[in-house]
């Protein structure tokens, strides 16, 4: 069990400790119950930003010991003026990669997301609206919102996607529940581009990840912004990202090729 989750629980076991003996008369004092109450909505905050700790739910973001190549991942496409690029930089390479595609822009043009299948990408979904409070959605509508971005990609491709990168990154147990009852593997990563921060430069970006680049990294880009109003750093970063795989000698692979699913 991963350590966060275990602390979760004890955290949870604390609470209701102190809540049983308020019930019987013996309230703890009031600077105290702040101070708990405090550190258990800290711990519960930090579980749900940083998905790899996995406190909530099993996610996959990084490759076993011993796993052979690197997965380049993009999120926020499909887009006309960039997608493209970006599939043309990855065939001109040889590289594979795994697309997580926003629903909403997967009716708007699902022939792009043919055509990542069709190069041999794997493709999951990041949400059906890009929610930025997709974790504080009820239960309900996390579900639907999940599936109608299944839904988007299954009617473009034929295939049903097993793989579900939440917007943002935000991990609840809602975002757990949905994706188990969806069936799909809940994806974050292990190196991160933070390209949609700011406009840094694709120098910046490309050494940033070049740092973390080693076998079983799940590496997360963008193929393109989430409002579809700039051009991602990840675009014009991408080629120094690829020379760097190729002069360490490391290959892409798929999240499936990778373990993930």
């Amino acid at each position: 069990m991963p350590i966060a989750r275990a602390l979760l629980w004890i955290a949870s076991a604390g609470a209701l400790a102190l809540l049983a003996r308020t019930v019987l008369g013996a309230a703890p004092p009031p600077w105290v119950a702040a101070i708990a109450l405090g550190g258990y909505l800290t711990l519960a905050a930090v579980g749900a930003v940083v998905p790899q700790l996995e406190m909530y739910g099993d996610v996959f973001w990084r490759g076993e010991p011993g796993t052979r190549g690197v997965a380049l991942t993009f999120d926020d496409g499909p887009d006309p003026a960039t997608t493209p690029r970006v599939l043309e930089l990855l065939h001109a390479h040889g590289a594979r990669a795994t697309f997580f595609v926003i629903g909403h822009k997967v009716r708007l043009h699902p022939e792009l997301v043919r055509r990542i299948a069709a190069d041999g990408h794997a493709i999951g979904v990041h949400g059906d609206q890009h929610d930025r409070l997709h974790t504080l959605r009820s239960p309900r509508r996390v579900l639907e919102d999940l599936e109608r971005a299944i839904g988007a990609v299954e009617a473009a491709t034929g295939a049903r996607p097993t793989l579900f990168r939440p917007p943002i990154g935000h991990v609840s147990p809602r975002t757990v529940a949905a994706a188990r009852r969806a069936g799909v593997t809940i994806v974050a990563w292990s190196v991160r581009a933070r390209d949609g921060v700011g406009s840094p430069a694709p120098e910046a970006v490309a050494a940033r990840i070049a740092r973390g680049l080693r076998d079983g990294a799940v590496v997360a880009l963008h193929d393109a912004s989430e409002r579809g109003d700039r051009e991602p750093a990840s675009v014009r970063a991408l080629p120094q990202v690829l020379d760097a795989l190729r002069s360490r000698g490391l290959p892409t692979v798929t999240l499936d090729e990778l373990g993930a699913g």
